[in-house]
C-alpha cells in the first residue's frame, strides 16, 4: 500500500507490482486506477477482475502437476510422503497444493502421512522436518510448496542421516538447482520470472506509447520442470545462453 501511496503522490504513469496477495492489494490496486495509474501485477494474481491491467503469473498448477508427475514416478507410484504447504493466506501455496494431489491422489498407494505449512520459510520448513520426522521415520518423500521449504526441509532430513529421501520444490532457485545438480533435492518447478517482468515492462511500455492494452488482463506462462537432466541450463530464473544439454549426472 504505501509503494502505491508513493506512486500515486510522484504522479507516476505506470506501476509494476509484484504484490503481498491476493486479497491484502486489492485496495491499493484500486486506488491506482482510480487516479490514472494502470498497475502490471507479476507473480500472483488478486481476488478481483477488472482493476490492474495485468496479472501477469506463472501457471502455478500446470507446474505443480509436472513436479507431482516427476515425484511420483521417483517414488515409484507407492511410499508415504509429507507435503509442506506455503503461507495459507497466499493463493500460489493452495494452488500448487491442488497441483500436486490432483496428481498423485490418482496413484492409491502413495499415501500422504502429513501435511503441515511451513510459510515459505526454510527455517520452519527445517523444525516442521525435524518434528515429523520423530513420528514419521521411514518417510520415503517430501513434496515442497516452495524451494525455500526444500532447502529446509532436506537439511533436516540430511542432519537425521537420510539423504535419500525423495524432496521436490517449486521456483526454481539457483540453491535449488545447485542442490540438484550436487544429487540432493530431485526436481522443481521453475517459474519464468525473468519472462513475466520483461512482458509487463513491455506492455507497461505498449501502454504508455499507444494508450491502450496490449493484452487481456490475465496472462499465465507455464513453467518448466527442472530435473539432473536439465538443471544446468538455467540459472536466475531464465536459461543460460548458449547451454543446450548438462552432463548426466551417475
Amino acid at each position: 500500500m504505501e509503494l502505491i501511496e508513493t506512486a500515486i503522490a510522484e504522479k507516476a504513469v505506470a506501476i509494476i507490482l509484484d504484490n503481498a496477495g491476493a486479497d491484502a492489494t486489492v485496495s491499493a490496486v484500486k486506488k491506482a486506477k482510480d487516479a490514472g495509474i494502470p498497475t502490471f501485477l507479476i507473480d500472483r494474481e488478486i481476488s478481483e477482475e477488472g482493476i490492474a491491467a495485468a496479472q501477469i503469473v506463472s501457471n502455478n498448477y500446470q507446474g505443480a502437476s509436472l513436479v507431482a508427475e516427476y515425484f511420483v514416478k521417483a517414488m515409484e507410484e507407492k511410499g508415504t510422503y509429507i507435503e509442506l504447504t506455503g503461507r495459507d493466506t497466499d493463493t500460489n501455496a493452495h494452488v500448487r497444493s491442488q497441483g500436486f494431489h490432483d496428481v498423485i491422489d490418482e496413484y492409491p498407494d502413495m499415501k500422504m502421512i502429513a501435511q503441515e505449512t511451513a510459510n515459505w520459510d526454510q527455517t520452519e520448513a527445517f523444525s516442521k522436518m525435524e518434528t515429523l520426522l520423530q513420528a514419521n521415520p521411514d518417510v520415503k518423500g517430501v513434496v515442497c510448496g516452495n524451494d525455500t521449504m526444500a532447502m529446509g526441509a532436506y537439511a533436516a532430513l540430511v542432519a537425521a542421516g537420510k539423504p535419500d529421501v525423495i524432496v521436490v520444490g517449486f521456483d526454481g532457485s539457483d540453491d535449488v538447482l545447485q542442490s540438484i545438480m550436487d544429487g540432493g533435492i530431485k526436481a522443481t518447478g521453475l517459474q519464468p520470472v525473468a519472462a513475466i517482468s520483461i512482458a509487463a515492462v513491455d506492455q507497461a511500455d505498449y501502454y504508455l506509447t499507444h494508450g491502450e492494452f496490449q493484452k487481456e488482463e490475465k496472462q499465465s506462462i507455464d513453467c518448466v520442470l527442472i530435473t539432473i537432466e536439465n538443471a544446468c541450463m538455467y540459472k536466475t530464473f531464465a536459461p543460460v545462453e548458449g547451454v543446450t544439454s548438462c552432463e548426466k549426472k551417475q
